[in-house]
């Protein structure tokens, strides 16, 4: 059976995948970036793992507050619809 898409359950699949997009970069780069500034510092002065525990612990913040706004700032998107 052939099953049409409507242009709501297209415009809905590019929304989501526009969600995972974005949310992959919001978690990604902060925690590769912070990580490997952590794993430097702890190289130059000697501290292992100190730096990059307080680097995962920064980009989890970070990404928290980033995710929650982005999710915030789409089900305004989605409300106003």
């Amino acid at each position: 059976m052939d099953k049409k898409e409507t242009k709501g359950e297209r415009s809905a699949m590019w929304l989501a995948l526009d969600i995972a997009w974005e949310l992959g970069y919001i978690v990604v780069i902060p925690i590769v970036v912070l990580g490997f500034a952590g794993a430097y510092a702890d190289k130059k002065f000697g501290t292992s793992p100190l730096f990059l525990f307080i680097g995962i612990i920064i980009a989890f913040t970070i990404t928290s507050i980033a995710a929650f706004r982005k999710i915030k700032t789409i089900t305004q998107e989605i409300n106003s619809i």
